[in-house]
């Protein structure tokens, strides 16, 4: 093996241990194995298997999803094996008998109350079925299932699943980092004569933006699902508030960078054999574009920054790439007004460009930052404060 293959494994083995599904993994594997042993000691079947399939169906990726989730699959694994067992003393497998066994899991998932899970009743019915039709070991494979879930939730409190929030972390600076490549990208298509086939790629990959904004979303739920409940981490609420919100305005920059695009795009379809803007405006909108993508960067790194003294550098790093958009963009507002005034095609093309880089910049900004996060805390608290009020209601309500 070369030594080049050789770093890129030291490289890579340490990111692979922190992925979530390699951590779902082992840990999945492990609880599996552990409600096999402890239902080979507390029971006498020779094959416990289906404890092991509900502690599998139990171990989530987070503490979280095992209270929400985690107990909604226990009810509907239980009410699959539960039919299934009852189905298998009473008819055997046939295709009416299997029907009727479908219909009534489906059912049954309704009435427990499995929710998002009701599928997993009828799978779990059918699996069971198919093991247990020849035998009469009913309770013993109640009791394989009760074995595995009760598994699978001591094992998640005994081990507290990770925290999440680094890759998620990773992941804003990442879309933070692409929306500044490709405004930089933009910038650079601004020559002498753009054709609008080179201006439409980068809309296109604009709108791919999109795509990559659910994904961070889908890895942000995750850490914040992996902050609730666990006993490691402290002042989770403001952590998930400081990065929700963070992904919130980069939404929100990356809906504007494709409209920036656009206007872009529109503007080189109406000029086919002659420069977008003269030489200066094209200097000036091409230094705000890389003053944009700045900002955006370090809007990022604020948001994913956990130790105060790197909160403040990012801060500053941000005020100061705010303030040199703001100094730029008024000499392209003047460039371009002085440009309409000569030639005033398409000048509402012009007013949409310069209203695009007012909605990012006003969207980065620090005070409004600020108060973004004041405002979710205050609300947060609010709905905190009617949940202990409710509660509260509770010992007034039985003693009337």
């Amino acid at each position: 093996m070369s030594r080049k293959s050789l770093r890129k494994l030291r490289t890579e083995v340490p990111r692979l241990r922190k992925h979530p599904d390699v951590v779902q993994t082992f840990r999945s594997t492990t609880a599996a194995t552990l409600a096999f042993v402890v239902a080979l000691v507390l029971t006498d079947s020779p094959a416990p298997l289906l404890a092991p399939l509900t502690a599998l169906l139990v171990v989530q990726v987070t503490l979280y999803a095992t209270l929400t989730s985690g107990v909604r699959r226990v009810n509907a694994v239980v009410a699959g094996v539960t039919i299934a067992v009852g189905f298998s003393n009473i008819v055997g497998l046939s295709w009416w008998s299997l029907a009727l066994l479908i219909f009534a899991s489906l059912a049954a998932g309704h009435l427990v109350r499995a929710h998002q899970f009701v599928p997993e009743v009828a799978i779990s019915a059918m699996l069971v079925l198919g093991v247990t039709q020849h035998t009469d070991l009913a309770l013993v494979r109640i009791v394989e299932t009760l074995i595995g879930a009760g598994v699978g939730l001591v094992f998640n409190f005994l081990f507290v699943p990770p925290v999440w929030v680094e890759p998620a972390e990773d992941e804003i600076l990442q879309l933070a980092r692409r929306m500044w490549w490709l405004l930089r990208h933009v910038g650079d298509e601004l020559g002498e004569r753009t054709p609008v086939e080179r201006i439409s790629t980068q809309l296109h990959a604009a709108r791919r933006l999109d795509h990559d904004v659910g994904l961070v979303d889908a890895s942000l739920t995750r850490a914040e699902e992996s902050l609730r409940f666990n006993p490691r981490v402290k002042e989770a609420l403001l952590s998930r508030i400081v990065l929700r919100t963070g992904l919130d305005t980069l939404e929100i920059c990356a809906v504007v960078v494709r409209t920036t695009s656009r206007t872009l795009t529109d503007l080189a379809r109406e000029r086919h054999d002659e420069p977008l803007f003269p030489p200066e405006t094209v200097a000036a909108v091409r230094e705000l574009l890389r003053h944009v993508g700045e900002a955006v960067y370090s809007f990022a790194v604020l948001v994913t920054s956990p130790v105060s003294s790197s909160a403040e550098e990012a801060e500053t790093q941000l005020q100061t790439e705010l303030a040199a958009c703001g100094a730029v963009r008024e000499r392209v507002a003047q460039l371009l007004l002085a440009r309409v005034q000569e030639h005033p095609r398409q000048w509402q093309l012009h007013g949409a460009l310069l209203a695009e880089f007012d909605r990012i910049l006003d969207e980065l900004a620090v005070e409004k930052r600020s108060l973004r996060l004041a405002e979710e805390l205050d609300r947060a608290a609010r709905e905190r404060h009617d949940r202990r009020r409710r509660f509260a209601l509770l010992p007034r309500l039985r003693r009337g």
